[in-house]
């Protein structure tokens, strides 16, 4: 119901927009939250974005440097991303819950298949 689209191989310092599309849903009635699994660790919230699309919320490690939109006319939310470090490779998924904002996983039942995202010289 979710696909992201966006990811690739970026040098360091680069940028990257991701997107998350959904499908069978009205989206706007969704709270979106992008997460994030680098190799060998738990997944990470990054980002989320509150129906209505405020308020946003961001972890700490991308404050500054990533910014979470939504276009609900078009079903999609964006995260874009500048300054990237190796630090940041992962795989990115958005998941989607009714309501507000959430940071936990078990909090959300729907959820994408991920896009890879890879910041290396």
């Amino acid at each position: 119901q979710f696909v992201e689209s966006g990811g690739g191989l970026v040098q360091p310092g680069g940028s990257l927009k991701l997107s998350c599309t959904a499908s069978e849903v009205t989206v706007n009635h969704y709270a979106i939250t992008w997460f994030r699994q680098a190799p060998g660790k738990g997944r990470e919230a990054v980002s989320c974005i509150n129906v209505g699309a405020e308020p946003t919320h961001y972890a700490d490690s991308v404050k500054g440097r990533f910014t979470v939109s939504r276009d609900d006319a078009k079903r999609t939310i964006y995260l874009q991303m500048h300054n990237l470090t190796p630090e940041d490779t992962a795989v990115y998924s958005c998941a989607a819950r009714l309501t507000y904002c959430s940071d936990q996983e078990v909090d959300f039942t729907l959820w994408g298949q991920g896009t890879q995202v890879t910041v290396s010289t």
